[in-house]
């Protein structure tokens, strides 16, 4: 099973950190890639890549204009698509059923308003607590449930950089320079 991520409703000059949190949650939390919609950035684009680059993996972002057509896109290959919202069905009662298909699984995370064709195309609207709070902790911990944990000992081939867990202090493994 593969899971993406789609962004909805990007603005790059209100939505650059959050956006950049979204992409970043999703990489390390088990993602494949994430596609974004709205304001076309390609400098939060190149910072994710960069991110990648140096940290490793195989991560894709990129950037879709009509992400209907990937919500349709994305059922006609197959895939589920499952959207965070304070309003879905509690994240604790779905994700077993969710985890259980072996369909591939595009997670949405909304912007400034969700359009209702989203709520409609979604084969689980999940809510995770029925309170306002972040995309980026809807994901991760969604994520987090879905992967049951094992996202957290995911190892990320090929890049420059690796974190060496530590009691105390930081210690980097920095390729080339350490080896």
């Amino acid at each position: 099973m593969e899971v993406k991520v789609l962004r909805l409703d990007h603005r790059w000059q209100r939505d650059a950190r959050i956006t950049t949190h979204v992409c970043l949650t999703a990489r390390a939390l088990g993602a494949s890639g994430v596609f974004l919609s709205g304001d076309h950035d390609k400098k939060l684009i190149e910072n994710v890549r960069d991110v990648v680059k140096r940290w490793g993996g195989d991560f894709k972002v990129e950037y879709r204009k009509g992400w209907e057509n990937l919500l349709d896109e994305w059922k006609n290959n197959g895939g589920e698509i499952i959207h965070l919202t304070m309003y879905g069905e509690p994240v604790q009662d779905v994700t077993p059923k969710i985890r259980r298909s072996p369909k591939d699984k595009l997670v949405v995370v909304g912007g400034s308003r969700v359009p209702s064709k989203v709520y409609q195309e979604a084969d689980w609207n999940v809510s995770v607590t029925t309170q306002p709070h972040s995309e980026v902790s809807s994901l991760a911990i969604f994520l987090h449930m879905l992967h049951k944990g094992k996202e957290l000992d995911l190892e990320f081939e090929e890049g420059d950089m690796k974190i060496i867990p530590s009691v105390k202090g930081k210690n980097v493994l920095i390729k080339d320079r350490d080896e």
